[in-house]
């Protein structure tokens, strides 16, 4: 019975967000059941991430309010749904595995959980991740290595993305501290991903981050930046979160890592070229580039391989010569994303072939 229930679950899951793929080792099987008890696991399956009161819940289960709401409230308190209150309105739903159910444990994450999550993310999950990578989070440059006669548009501009919001939360990034707990961290800041709106609320009421001010935010993103990290925020317009990631730990750039094409897979509009005349030879470049995008020529000049650049700008910042540009995508190649991050999840979920 239980096995029926937790699978039941995992299929779920995998129809949410980039997945969450069964396994021949039935790996996911046990990450789940350290989640989840049967009872918990039976209420999850009841819900969708359609937000729904209580009330709601309770009378379509035919179960009893006060314990329906205990129980959601329970499960919402060790990240197992989301959670938005408004006022005397408090909702509920169902989540992803990512961004959810794995982000929500970054204040609880144990060792023995840790481990298991990494063995199935260097697994089966890396293959799902990397395929729909560019449909969950999306590259944007690093402001100043774009110069200042192009235009960009807010989108793609990482402070006009913080500036632009009312609430900005900023938390540990789950996937180093994942590697940190199981002693394969890559030792860069781990205060560095920022939730907003009503995420970043749920992260507050359940002491999952600490609100900062837009100086504060543009302080630790300039940090984040300046240690190599990619910026990433969600992939719509208006992003519930943007992440600050290395190719070491972070579970998207870590599985892009391991395919000859990442270019292709990630949501990006720019890319890096490099002027020979003025390339000096230093190497800085090869240690920057999260993508192992650049290497050195016979005449030792870098150059990049284009299957493999993602546009990220960090190259561009350490050059001493000034020989490596971000370049804007031809006009025909360029993509405007989702407007929201319920298109962003429609979106996603036609691409993986699934209809809600």
């Amino acid at each position: 019975m239980s096995k029926d229930l937790y699978r039941q679950l995992q299929e779920r899951l995998d129809m949410y967000s980039v997945g969450f793929p069964a396994t021949d080792s039935g790996i996911e099987i046990t990450i789940l059941k350290r989640m989840f008890s049967d009872d918990d696991a039976r209420l999850f399956l009841s819900l969708t991430p359609m937000l729904e009161t209580p009330e709601a819940v309770a009378g379509r289960i035919g179960r009893d309010v006060g314990e329906t709401a205990i129980h959601l409230e329970d499960m919402a308190g060790r990240g197992l749904l989301f959670r938005m209150k408004k006022g005397d309105s408090i909702k509920y739903g169902a989540i992803p595995f990512v961004h959810g159910l794995f982000e929500f444990q970054v204040s609880r994450l144990d060792k023995d959980f840790a481990r298991l999550v990494e063995e199935y993310f260097d697994g089966d999950f890396s293959r799902t991740m990397s395929e729909n990578a560019g449909g969950f989070l999306r590259i944007v440059p690093i402001q100043h290595a774009i110069e200042t006669t192009q235009n960009i548009a807010a989108y793609d501009d990482a402070v006009a993305i913080l500036k632009n919001q009312k609430l900005i939360v900023v938390t540990d990034c789950i996937c180093r501290k994942l590697r940190n707990t199981t002693g394969g961290g890559c030792g860069r800041v781990l205060e560095a991903c920022f939730m907003f709106g009503s995420m970043a609320q749920y992260y507050i009421d359940h002491d999952m981050g600490r609100e900062v001010q837009v100086d504060e935010a543009v302080a630790i993103l300039t940090k984040a930046q300046e240690e190599g990290l990619v910026t990433q925020p969600a992939t719509s317009q208006n992003p519930g979160g943007m992440c600050n990631c290395c190719g070491d730990c972070c579970g998207v750039l870590k599985s892009l890592n391991m395919v000859p094409n990442p270019a292709d897979l990630v949501f990006s509009n720019y890319y890096a070229e490099v002027d020979k005349d003025a390339c000096v030879g230093c190497e800085a470049c090869l240690d920057r580039c999260q993508m192992t995008a650049l290497s050195m020529t016979d005449d030792e000049k870098a150059e990049v391989n284009m299957a493999r650049c993602i546009g990220c700008g960090l190259c561009v910042t350490t050059c001493p010569g000034d020989a490596i540009r971000l370049e804007s995508k031809p006009e025909k190649n360029r993509m405007i994303p989702p407007a929201t991050s319920a298109d962003q999840m429609i979106a996603l979920a036609g691409k993986r072939g699934i209809q809600f």
